[in-house]
């Protein structure tokens, strides 16, 4: 995967968010036995820290470009995720071995399950205005353009498209597309800014309760899918192509 995409931006990484409708029995004993199991699999992962939110982190120490797997355990989340993985192969198995695991660990059930996402991340470093940019790149022959760019515009401040879509006709599973920009006001009104990332994000979503139920591994596989072939036939060529080129032109 990161031949394939993260080649097109500055780094790449693809994560999955597990929701669920009661909160996780986050005891001492519950996460010690769970948070081993995985090292005992991935060895590497041994950097074990509570972030100030609350949320227990297991992950990996990172080099600077080396691929880092992660995984958090929050009150009604099961997050865990994958930067710079070398292949669609290596993020799919540890995927399928955290999903395979954590019913067990964590007692988890079938009726406690809200939904399950896939994200993948595309980002890129850019010193300027990113509404402005993502303004101009793909709205500049848009209706839109009459407000975000019209006369009375002295700047854009905020232009971050988020589009979904209904992959079934059950809407059971979804697809997203965000434009995420990091520019604050201060910074475009003293026209001082800092190298920050833009992201453009691909998000694929299936939710329980809706006719014949699926696994979690056969539901993952199935997001893998969906997000593979929208990832290379739309987000690609429509959105991170474009924003990469858009933030190469510009000095």
């Amino acid at each position: 995967m990161q031949r394939r995409f993260g080649s097109l931006c500055d780094d790449f990484y693809v994560s999955s968010r597990l929701y669920l409708k009661l909160e996780l029995s986050l005891e001492r004993e519950t996460v010690l036995h769970f948070f081993e199991r995985i090292s005992r699999e991935y060895p590497t992962m041994r950097k074990f820290r509570r972030r100030d939110d609350g949320g227990l982190v297991l992950e990996e120490e990172d080099g600077e470009g080396a691929a880092c797997r992660w995984l958090r355990l929050e009150p009604m989340c099961l997050r865990f995720g994958f930067f710079s993985p070398p292949d669609a192969s290596a993020y799919q198995r540890f995927a399928r071995f955290i999903l395979e695991q954590a019913p067990y660990h964590l007692t988890l059930s079938e009726f406690d399950i809200d939904n399950l996402e896939l994200v993948y991340g595309f980002e890129m470093e850019y010193r300027g205005n990113h509404d402005q940019l993502v303004a101009e790149t793909f709205y500049a022959d848009h209706p839109f353009a009459a407000f975000v760019l019209g006369e009375e515009a002295a700047h854009a401040i905020d232009v971050q498209p988020y589009l979904g879509i209904a992959l079934t006709p059950a809407c059971d599973v979804q697809a997203h597309v965000e434009i995420k920009s990091r520019t604050s006001t201060f910074e475009v009104r003293t026209g001082e800014y800092d190298q920050q990332i833009i992201s453009v994000y691909l998000m694929t979503r299936k939710y329980w309760g809706f006719g014949a139920s699926t696994g979690l591994l056969d539901a993952h596989a199935l997001l893998c899918r969906h997000a593979d072939h929208l990832a290379v036939e739309k987000v690609v060529p429509i959105l991170v192509n474009p924003l990469a080129q858009a933030i190469a032109s510009r000095p």
